[in-house]
């Protein structure tokens, strides 16, 4: 079963968007994501892709807990 690309709240979308560029430019594959790249890669294998942006979406993941739990303390 695929998962939704719809986020859970859709006026985030821009800014989900704009920490995944702000996320793959501070570990350097900017050039991976596909806001950043108009270059078709349907000829890529999933293997090559997934090397390529599991990196950022982890990272991405590491960046929000951190931003939640800072929220936390803040509270």
């Amino acid at each position: 079963m695929s998962r939704s690309k719809t986020p859970l709240v859709p006026q985030s979308r821009d800014a989900l968007t704009r920490l995944k560029l702000e996320v793959a430019q501070e570990i350097g594959m900017l050039q991976y994501v596909k806001e950043n790249n108009d270059r078709y890669q349907g000829d890529v294998p999933a293997k090559v892709n997934g090397a390529h942006g599991g990196p950022i979406g982890g990272n991405m993941v590491k960046k929000m807990i951190s931003m939640a739990e800072k929220q936390l303390q803040n509270q």
